[in-house]
């Protein structure tokens, strides 16, 4: 066993403290790898702070995993030592379900193994990226390609392919108009990627805040939703909304912004059930769908997109011992627009 250094929650009220945690042997199939940068989610916050259910402390947070081989198992053919790699949300799955196989880990019938917070194969809980080290099954590990630092690369590890995915899936490209609901973490990444997919991108926010980096990040318009004339000006204009806040929203009038045959996908994840009055969908054959990260497949397409397109997040790279103040922030939504801790600090 290979004990590392770490940050750690140890209840939900507290703050994150340093600690040590121990990693387990490199396998024949395992990678080890040398962390340099842990991108921080808000699903790091939510977990953490048991908002999303039962937690077992202590808890090492962090699946925006950015690092370089240290240690490969006698079998691994994909990974050597030496490798710019990354590690997002899951680090194994049942590998034999009809999703698995199709290469949808994500969906996998028997649940995926969650970086953190999730049972490994040995019976042991997973912990995450807030540390020096990680060992994970080399078919959950992605390569990072040169082009992309990173530490602009942790993020895409989630944040990209969360808005990748859906993104491909329904079709942004040339001649489709995307709306991206909120300009976070997630959003700022969808604009990237679906403006770099060829689509017209339209930003739609509470304020006009962000404007500046809306357009910069690659929209061509950008419209504050406290404003009750732009649901009245943008009625039936896009193909694709995507939807990155998790926040209450007056469904209806999203929705009746699409086109007809228009999806509405939400990305962000409200606690709280979202209401759908069935004529909203009726009137105009729309769609409102979900869409969770993306396959490992799926993953390094986007990250050799991000690679070929020049696409990194946009980061604040902090040391370890900022976290809390991090989290705090990002609660607050004083960020942007994702912060990534320089691993190096851990000691």
């Amino acid at each position: 066993m290979l004990t590392v250094n770490a940050y750690a929650a140890t209840s939900a009220t507290d703050p994150l403290v340093p600690t040590t945690i121990e990693r387990r042997d490199v396998g024949p199939k395992d990678v080890l790898i040398d962390i340099r940068f842990a991108g921080v989610c808000h699903s790091d916050i939510h977990t953490a702070r048991a908002e999303w259910g039962k937690v077992s402390y202590p808890l090492v947070t962090g699946h925006e995993i950015a690092g370089v081989v240290a240690e490969v198992g006698s079998a691994v053919t994909r990974h050597k030592v030496g490798d710019r790699v990354g590690v997002g949300c899951m680090v194994n799955s049942c590998r034999e379900c009809q999703h698995c196989r199709a290469g949808n880990e994500q969906y996998c019938e028997q649940g995926f193994v969650d970086t953190y917070g999730g049972t490994d194969r040995d019976g042991t809980m997973t912990q995450g990226g807030y540390s020096t080290h990680v060992v994970v099954d080399e078919d959950f590990v992605v390569r990072i390609p040169e082009g992309i630092e990173l530490d602009e690369a942790a993020p895409l590890l989630c944040a990209g392919i969360t808005t990748y995915s859906p993104l491909r899936h329904w079709g942004a490209g040339p001649g489709k108009k995307v709306a991206v609901v909120g300009l976070g973490g997630l959003g700022h990444m969808a604009v990237k990627i679906a403006a770099a997919m060829g689509a017209e991108v339209t930003v739609l926010s509470q304020s006009l805040k962000k404007q500046e980096d809306g357009l910069r990040l690659g929209a061509t318009d950008y419209y504050a939703t406290s404003d009750p004339d732009t649901f009245d000006k943008l009625a039936g204009t896009f193909d694709l909304i995507i939807n990155t806040v998790s926040a209450q929203l007056d469904l209806k009038g999203y929705l009746e912004l699409l086109a007809v045959d228009g999806s509405l996908v939400n990305v962000g994840a409200p606690p709280e059930p979202m209401p759908v009055q069935a004529f909203s969908l009726i009137t105009g054959r729309r769609s409102f769908a979900g869409s969770l990260i993306g396959g490992i497949a799926e993953t390094q397409e986007m990250l050799d997109f991000c690679a070929e397109k020049g696409l990194g997040a946009e980061i604040e790279v902090i040391s370890a011992d900022k976290v809390n103040e991090a989290w705090d922030r990002v609660v607050a939504s004083d960020v942007r627009y994702r912060f990534v801790i320089d691993t190096a600090t851990l000691g």
